[in-house]
């Protein structure tokens, strides 16, 4: 009973020094409060201003809506994080153990997020530097594809088969880049006849690919000899298309070949082997 009567009254006598305490400090620090405050809302207007000047800044180099929004908000952030240690500063509150706590802090963050870190100064390369931006088709060792989403950690790519491969940023750091841009060239082939009058089939093949409205102008398509087989000519066909129209242009172009060539009786053949058996037997 004596010691709860000794606590309660400790306590009586710690709450009123506190209250006492906080009062003598506004008191004591009362314009190094009101200067930080105003600080605070400088730092805000700065802030901001910083915001809007690296936002149109990002637009007028065409980058993407939400990697611009992710930058100006780590600006903004920065900007505020520097005008708040100096509002401390200003309140009396020692900055310097602050900072070289925030160092050490950092530096064990650093350690321990290296992956993390690292897919973030790549992407931010990327986003900078510009190796590819999104819809263009790329190819890197071990994936491939048309370039959907680029975030400061991670791309996304697009198959033709509508599946998804995400690759981390690092990854693109020191490896051979091959980028398509925004149009690919097929390569096909089609097999005719040594009888056949090549002059005719490559008009038929490049009236083909004219009428195709998947098949770009320009660059103009090619229409050539890629080999000479055994039983058939193999015409090469290369024309250029959107990736998105890559697949369905390919398997067009050849359906129509197929279809005009028998109209046209140009002979497309199969392979034909002469077999000679030989009597041994005495």
């Amino acid at each position: 009973m004596a010691d709860s009567n000794l606590a309660k009254k400790a306590a009586g006598a710690t709450s009123p020094e506190l209250t006492d305490k906080v009062i003598f400090y506004f008191v004591d620090h009362g314009m190094q409060i009101l200067t930080a405050i105003v600080l605070m809302g400088i730092g805000v207007v700065i802030a901001r201003w910083a915001g809007n000047l690296i936002h149109r800044w990002l637009k007028a180099k065409a980058y993407d809506e939400p990697v611009s929004n992710l930058i100006v908000k780590a600006v903004k952030l920065l900007v505020i994080g520097f005008i708040g240690v100096m509002a401390l500063g200003q309140m009396g509150v020692q900055i310097t153990p602050l900072i070289a706590g925030i160092g050490v802090a950092g530096v064990g963050a650093s350690l321990a997020m290296q992956g993390l870190l690292g897919n973030l100064v790549a992407g931010l390369t990327i986003i900078f530097s510009k190796p590819f931006t999104i819809g263009e088709y790329i190819e890197i060792v071990g994936a491939y594809g048309q370039v959907t989403d680029i975030a400061l950690f991670s791309t996304t790519m697009l198959h033709t088969d509508n599946s998804r491969v995400i690759v981390p940023n690092r990854k693109f750091v020191g490896e051979i880049l091959h980028n398509y841009g925004n149009i690919r060239q097929l390569d096909l082939t089609a097999g005719v006849a040594y009888s056949v009058d090549l002059t005719m089939a490559f008009s038929i093949v490049n009236d083909i690919l004219q009428q195709n409205p998947s098949v770009l102008k320009e660059p103009a398509p090619l229409v050539g000899i890629a080999a000479l087989n055994e039983s058939s000519i193999a015409l090469a066909i290369k024309p250029w298309v959107k990736v998105e129209d890559f697949v369905p242009a390919q398997a067009a172009i050849y359906q129509a070949i197929i279809e005009i060539f028998r109209d046209k009786k140009i002979e497309i053949p199969a392979p034909r082997r002469d077999i000679h058996l030989l009597n041994l037997l005495p």
